[in-house]
């Protein structure tokens, strides 16, 4: 690798073997890479507003509703109506999902770990987040 490559293709790099590792592993679940975590977050909130998703995600509600119309097509979630909103309830089968997407994510964080080591592995992580935050 470069030592002059910008930082953008270096997370680029890093999401996009993510992606091809999730995929490789879920690949019978009929399930897109971008739709995992939003089928985490609502296994995590049982019962999230669309409204929270999209402040969660940052994204706005129309790109919600098309993805959350996805996964209860595939059977993942239910919306369940209440008042003027929709509470988004996991099914069985999509906490199966999520249970298997979860592991997996702890697996490639695993695979980092072994890669930097773990101090470094916490720094990583606490620097992404601040950037994160920082940008947001």
């Amino acid at each position: 690798m470069d030592d002059d490559v910008p930082t953008v293709p270096l997370v680029s790099i890093i999401y996009r073997e993510h992606a091809k590792f999730l995929n490789d592993r879920l690949k019978d679940e009929n399930l897109s890479f971008g739709l995992y975590p939003l089928l985490i977050k609502i296994y995590k909130h049982e019962g999230i507003i669309q409204e929270q998703l999209a402040q969660s995600f940052h994204l706005n509600e129309s790109t919600i509703t098309r993805n959350l119309k996805k996964l209860e097509d595939k059977g993942f979630i239910e919306r369940i109506p209440d008042k003027r909103t929709k509470r988004i309830e996991i099914t069985d089968n999509g906490r199966k999902i999520a249970q298997k997407v979860m592991d997996l994510d702890e697996m490639w964080d695993d695979k980092i770990k072994d890669i930097i080591g773990l101090e470094e592995y916490d720094n990583f992580l606490n620097t992404l987040k601040e950037i994160s935050g920082g940008l947001l």
